[in-house]
Formats: structure tokens, C-alpha cells, sequence
């Protein structure tokens, strides 16, 4: 059976249900379900839509760009939130195991993009030896292009021990839902998978079914 992001997010949330308080799980639990409540799927990119011209640093400083991912083919993008994110460092991982073997023999890219400042963003490539690119949209750049971010609400924000924007080194709270998008050689979405739960994330499996069909059409 192939790994499923989804159980070891599940096993993620029952390590926190053995392990939180009860008011940190209703914080988190009511904070994801006010984001899910209020997710408007209108107004985020579709498939069909262009994809946004885009050049983005790499945590190893090298500068990506859409023009070049999509050269020979479709590119996978996938938006997550900042290097300490728990749920982040279980799907990432996954991702790698899984996803990435195959998009590679597949001559796919894999890029990952969080809108933390590249400096601590490397912690997360580091530590789990992602082999995939990592890279930074400043300022939310492309995300909000996209119509894919969001910000804490208030009562996250005053339980925080530490401000979001110093942990990202953005200075704000502005972070992307997680987003798996599959982009065409004609820069144009092909597949796409908003979630607005960050307990939620997109199966490795349907990435690769839906590249799989996009290369078959080339």
C-alpha cells in the first residue's frame, strides 16, 4: 500500500489529542474550522487558468522560474506554510518518499514554496534531506496572486508565544493554504488542490495520476 500523507497526518492529530490540553486542541481545532467555514473556493486559481510569470529564490540561492520548470513539460508546484510547521514536517517527508522518486524518473519538477525568508527556511530541506527544490515566495508574492492565503485569527495570534512573522521572518501572519498545482508546458494550470485545513493535504497519488494524464496528452 502506498504511504498516505493522511494517515500520518491522523497519527500526527492522535500523538496532539494524547499530548495537548484541551484548550490547545479546541484553539487549533476552532481556528482550521473557521478557515475551512470561511474558504472561498471562487476566488483561487483553476484549472485552466494561466499560471502567473513568477521567478522565486531557492533556499540554495539559485532563482526559479516559471518559464524554465515548464521547458519540456508540466512542473508540480506545492505550497506549504514555514519550516517549524508540524504538519508541514510530516507532509514533506512523505512527499519525498513517494512523490518525488517518481515525478523524478518522470522528468518532473518538484517545487516547494512557503513564503518564510530562505535563511530559516533551509531547516526544513536540511532536516528531513529533501532532494526536491525548496523556495521562498516573498511577501506572499505568488500566493496571494493565486488566492491562497489567510491570516490567523485573533484568538491564535494572542496565544501565540511568539509572533508568526518573527518564526517566518516575514513580520506578518499571512501564510498559503496548502496547494499541490499541476502546471502545462503552456503555463497553464492543469490540476489543482486547494485545502484550507493545514491538517489536511494533498495525496502523492493524485499529483502523480494527474501528471501521469497531462505528459500522456503531450
Amino acid at each position: 500500500m502506498t504511504e498516505s500523507v493522511r494517515a500520518a497526518l491522523g497519527a500526527l492529530q492522535d500523538e496532539r489529542d494524547h499530548s495537548w490540553t484541551p484548550t490547545q486542541l479546541d484553539l487549533n481545532v476552532s481556528q482550521r474550522r473557521e478557515l475551512v467555514i470561511g474558504f472561498d473556493g471562487a476566488r483561487t486559481i483553476k484549472v485552466g487558468d494561466p499560471m502567473p510569470n513568477f521567478a522565486l529564490e531557492a533556499v540554495n540561492g539559485t532563482t526559479i522560474r516559471l518559464d524554465s520548470l515548464i521547458a519540456t513539460g508540466p512542473a508540480v508546484l506545492i505550497f506549504f506554510r514555514f519550516a517549524g510547521c508540524p504538519a508541514c514536517n510530516v507532509a514533506l517527508p512523505v512527499y519525498q518518499r513517494v512523490l518525488w522518486p517518481t515525478l523524478r524518473e518522470l522528468g518532473v519538477p518538484l517545487v516547494a514554496i512557503s513564503p518564510q525568508i530562505s535563511s530559516k527556511l533551509s531547516e526544513i530541506q536540511q532536516r528531513h534531506a529533501l532532494d526536491f527544490t525548496i523556495a521562498t515566495d516573498r511577501g506572499n508574492h505568488l500566493a496571494r496572486q493565486l488566492g491562497i492565503t489567510f491570516e490567523a485569527n485573533s484568538a491564535t495570534r494572542q496565544a501565540a508565544s511568539t509572533p508568526l512573522g518573527e518564526v517566518t521572518g516575514t513580520g506578518t501572519w499571512e501564510l498559503p493554504f496548502p496547494t499541490a498545482l499541476v502546471v502545462d508546458e503552456t503555463g497553464v494550470v492543469a490540476w489543482s488542490d486547494v485545502t484550507p485545513d493545514w491538517m489536511k493535504r494533498t495525496e502523492a497519488d493524485a499529483i502523480i495520476n494527474a501528471v501521469r494524464s497531462i505528459i500522456t496528452q503531450i
